[in-house]
């Protein structure tokens, strides 16, 4: 997994037809800038509006997901999402010349083969994953859907399937995908599905007029039926029949299926692009079962939920009393402070973007002394000199040798205090990069909170220097 961004290297352009307009539509990927993440963009109205792919934007999921604002909306985005999602572009504007995108096979592949058409190009900033830190929990009853999300030691993005049709040719299917470079050829070929008897309900409502058998899978687990009624669906669809038959496993194709659990796959390969509707990519393990759109998005939603409750508190699942990434005699091991001016007592967990650290506040430490007599308060300066030990902690991480180097503040912005700081507070720091470490420079963002509470924040930068050997000291002339 890359630590930065990406997007395209140059414009992919692919046409086809709406699953359910019919009409022809194009779609063109563009580069896009850093931290622009998935817009759609409708070329084919007056101002050519643009609609984020959030989540919060969702206003039906009936038979794909559609986003809309306004008078706008954009139909059954989770294909072209699942491409552009699992092989990591961050980046991307979707133009389309209609309401709805072109269904292409019915899979992700043909959006998989446009963006490795052109490539990917790396962007000067970290990729802002969300990583699950503790279990997310959702379920409609009403329509049996179950999904939760659990941390994954190594921090990748899994995901596994469950569905159950109660058919007797679709039974109970699983599928998995436990690192995105398996989407290409497990997940992204697999198409989507329809049974019979719910085409011709959408036949009959005007719709699906872009679907034919070379771009879904058509089952039929009903009995009896003939070549007659066949026809009369074709015909209700405008298009040609086919001279086809309903094979053993109920497919009604001309063609086999790609994989027994193709159904499931398809299945996981829609979760990936709704989980794209979250604005990040996500750390974790995905758990689904009888997964569809409407309980994929309202998941997306949790989870985006999660990441605000978390970005007004990054430190409130922090548990104090866990064994420390970094203890003190490690800390004296990296970084050159000393009493009274290591501020600094344990670091609890670190990963390639950020850092939590803690400074137990206690009324031993000498500045309380004069500041103040009968009113002691933790002086600013020190908490962010607190916050900057820890960030020189993150940075000194990065290097074979920490012991051998020493960090130097370059500047400070946007310091704000939020609350006093007092003997007996635990002060729980948590910093974030705001841009890649290069060639020393060192850019964070840093928080630091007392029981829940936002006590300090500031923008710092500083660069970690390699320290000059010492100079060999002169060999002692020999005397008489």
């Amino acid at each position: 997994m890359s630590d930065f961004q990406h997007t395209l290297k140059g414009s992919a352009i692919l046409k086809g037809v709406g699953l359910h307009t019919g009409e022809p539509v194009t779609l063109t990927l563009r580069p896009a800038p850093v931290g622009h993440g998935f817009k759609f963009q409708r070329t084919d109205l007056e101002g050519e509006p643009i609609i984020d792919a959030d989540a919060d934007l969702v206003v039906s999921t009936a038979r794909g997901t559609t986003l809309g604002k306004g008078d706008v909306t954009v139909n059954t985005t989770e294909h072209v999402l699942s491409a552009l999602y699992a092989l990591n572009v961050d980046n991307c504007l979707l133009q389309i010349s209609g309401p709805e995108l072109p269904i292409m096979d019915g899979s992700a592949l043909p959006f998989v083969h446009a963006i490795e058409s052109v490539g990917l190009e790396q962007q000067n900033a970290p990729r802002n994953w969300y990583e699950l830190k503790e279990p997310i929990w959702f379920e409609t009853k009403e329509r049996g859907t179950e999904m939760l999300g659990v941390p994954t030691p190594g921090g990748e993005f899994r995901l596994t399937v469950m569905v159950d049709y109660n058919s007797p040719v679709l039974g109970t299917q699983h599928a998995s995908m436990y690192r995105s470079e398996e989407f290409k050829d497990e997940i992204a070929p697999c198409r989507t599905f329809v049974f019979l008897r719910e085409l011709e309900q959408l036949a009959k409502l005007g719709l699906i007029k872009g679907g034919d058998l070379n771009n879904a899978i058509v089952l039929e687990d009903r009995e009896g039926t003939t070549k007659e009624q066949l026809k009369d669906l074709a015909k209700a669809l405008g298009r040609e029949y086919q001279d086809v038959e309903i094979r053993r496993n109920g497919v009604v194709n001309t063609t086999d299926l790609k994989f027994f659990n193709e159904p499931a796959r398809h299945k996981l390969l829609d979760i990936v692009g709704d989980l794209a509707l979250v604005g990040r990519p996500i750390k974790g393990h995905i758990l689904a079962a009888r997964p569809g759109h409407f309980g994929n998005t309202s998941f997306a939603k949790r989870i985006k939920e999660k990441i605000r409750e978390e970005e007004k508190n990054p430190v409130a699942h922090v548990d104090l009393t866990k064994e420390p990434l970094f203890d003190i005699v490690q800390i004296h091991k990296m970084l050159p402070h000393r009493y009274p001016f290591l501020l600094v007592d344990k670091v609890l967990s670190m990963d390639d973007n950020s850092i939590i650290g803690v400074k137990n506040v206690t009324m031993n430490e000498p500045h309380f002394t004069g500041h103040f007599p009968n009113n002691p308060v933790m002086p600013g300066v020190l908490q962010v000199e607190a916050m900057a030990q820890v960030g020189g902690i993150f940075a000194l991480s990065k290097v074979p040798d920490p012991e051998n180097y020493t960090t130097y503040f370059l500047k400070t912005d946007g310091i704000r205090y939020r609350r006093k700081v007092i003997p007996g507070d635990t002060l729980v720091f948590h910093l974030s990069l705001i841009t890649p470490i290069r060639r020393g420079l060192v850019h964070m963002a840093g928080k630091g909170y007392v029981n829940g509470q936002l006590a300090v924040e500031a923008e710092m930068m500083a660069q970690i220097v390699k320290d000059k050997a010492p100079a060999e000291a002169p060999k002692a002339k020999a005397t008489a």
